[in-house]
């Protein structure tokens, strides 16, 4: 049930894997109250989706299928990345492990699977607002939106930035094979033939490799702060 832009506002915040996005993204709709798409995660539902059912990631049109009658479902929490089922399955911690993330990236290059998971994520764009944080939000997901934030940080500090995340969780992960990972990602990411990771005409960039969470937050609400009604 979208809403016109003019009726629910949209804020897009697009960047690499690592930037900060997803945090960010909820941190400035939590402040303004306004509800969050975590588009990575739809795709990383979808990837994961995939390879359980030992679906070829190349096949374009079998994924496309999947992407359409995957039950998958979101529980909107703006304190925390948000509850992803699959079916009947909680499926929150997979979606956040390295193997989901990789074949997010390779679900994600496909047309026809962007292309099936659109209406989806325009869903999203309810009163009395919407933060969207993804790769294309600002691109392709929502063109008009009010206001579109590119968010990047060096592949190096990203890489640190997961290494952290991951050891907190107790998962074992090794740094350069995370950067590797990252370099490799960006580089699909950038080069896929469709909706490519590149910043909408009209951004704003920020780069947060040494800025913290609160700093960009408070950037992102000051640019925001004419939206709010």
């Amino acid at each position: 049930m979208s809403q016109s832009p003019q009726a629910a506002p949209v804020i897009t915040i697009d960047g690499p894997s690592g930037s900060g996005k997803g945090t960010i993204s909820r941190a400035v709709a939590r402040a303004l109250g306004w509800h969050f798409l975590d588009s990575g995660a739809l795709y990383r539902a979808v990837g994961v989706a995939a390879v359980r059912g030992g679906a070829d990631l190349a096949d374009e049109q079998a994924l496309a299928r999947l992407a359409l009658d995957a039950d998958i479902r979101f529980e909107d929490r703006i304190d925390s990345e948000p509850h992803v089922w699959l079916g009947d399955e909680d499926i929150s911690a997979d979606i956040r492990t390295e193997e989901a993330g990789q074949a997010a990236s390779k679900v994600a290059a496909q047309p026809a699977v962007r292309a099936a998971l659109l209406a989806k994520q325009r869903a999203f764009q309810v009163a009395p607002g919407l933060v969207a944080d993804g790769r294309d939000m600002g691109t392709i997901v929502f063109p008009e939106a009010e206001l579109k934030v590119f968010l990047t940080a060096s592949a190096e500090e990203r890489a640190r930035r997961r290494h952290k995340q991951l050891s907190e969780k107790g998962i074992t992960a090794i740094l350069p094979a995370l950067l590797r990972e990252i370099e490799e990602r960006d580089l699909r990411d950038r080069t896929r033939s469709v909706a490519p990771l590149v910043p909408a005409h009209d951004a704003r960039t920020i780069d947060s490799t040494t800025q913290s969470i609160d700093a960009v937050v408070a950037i992102v609400l000051a640019w925001a702060a004419p939206l709010k009604r």
